[in-house]
């Protein structure tokens, strides 16, 4: 059961306070409690605020609800009783979770994929030969044993000093078989075209150079996309705790003005009337 009183006894305490007042300070009531509490109101600024609502009952805390959303978005929404802004925040931060997972494994698959055709594709030795026709100092030594074409290379550091002597200046030498950077120059730079099946000459890129290429801006895509959705969920984070500060503050204030007044029809108007609300639970 609920019980809402209007405070009768506030109405006839407040008429015995306002005549002590009018007493003590000689002040020219007009016997109307609405209008005579504005003459009160305005003689004594103070009563203007209500002490009480500076730590009222059910009160939010911004800082705690700020931090709530700041480790997981939609919490201090959900101290803050804003059940549907809670929601949205925690749909948004699901989708982006699920979205940089599923792309960040995209991607890896991707690369998997283009890693594989690149070692069976691109040779390291039609490319030392190449730079061994050059007719240069250095000669890049490798053998001829059934081993992959990476494997047979005898010093990788002979093969990047014949790079700097023969290729053009600002060119790129090729790190070990294995990093980002092995599989990213030579599908990128017309230097490592003659480690592709099917060149012609060092300016025109295979098709199969092309298709590499391709493959290998599918994977970045898929990663940039992860990123993306990452920085997403920083945003999200900062975006929950910005508004759970709001929502605490906002609450704070509907709670105050519910706790001081409440709007009453009377025969000659609408007043505000203090008005405190008891719920009693059976």
């Amino acid at each position: 059961m609920k019980f809402n009183k209007i405070l009768l006894c506030v109405f006839l305490l407040s008429t015995f306070a306002f005549s002590q007042v009018a007493e003590n300070d000689k002040l020219e009531l007009t016997g109307n409690l609405y209008v005579d509490s504005k003459i009160i109101s305005n003689s004594y600024p103070e009563l203007k605020s209500n002490p009480m609502a500076d730590d009222l009952p059910g009160q939010k805390s911004p800082v705690l609800a700020g931090v709530l959303s700041a480790i997981l978005p939609g919490a201090g929404q959900i101290y803050n009783q804003d059940w549907w802004i809670a929601g949205i925040f925690v749909a948004v931060e699901a989708a982006l979770i699920v979205t940089a997972v599923n792309y960040d494994n995209k991607g890896d698959d991707q690369t998997a994929f283009f890693e594989g055709y690149a070692d069976e594709n691109w040779s390291v030795v039609d490319y030392a030969e190449y730079l061994n026709s050059r007719g240069a100092n250095v000669q890049i030594d490798y053998n001829t044993s059934g081993l992959q074409p990476w494997e047979r290379i005898e010093s990788w550091s002979q093969l990047n000093e014949a790079e700097r002597q023969y290729a053009q200046p600002g060119s790129h030498t090729l790190p070990p078989h294995g990093e980002q950077q092995y599989y990213e120059l030579i599908g990128k730079y017309h230097q490592y075209i003659p480690g592709w099946p099917g060149w012609v000459n060092t300016s025109t890129p295979p098709q199969i150079m092309l298709d590499y290429s391709v493959m290998r801006g599918e994977a970045n895509d898929y990663y940039n996309t992860s990123s993306t959705a990452i920085m997403g969920v920083y945003i999200n984070h900062l975006l929950s705790a910005a508004e759970a500060v709001w929502g605490a503050t906002r609450f704070n204030k509907n709670l105050a003005v519910n706790f001081r007044v409440q709007p009453y029809n009377f025969a000659d108007g609408t007043q505000l009337v203090p008005t405190m609300y008891v719920k009693f639970s059976f």
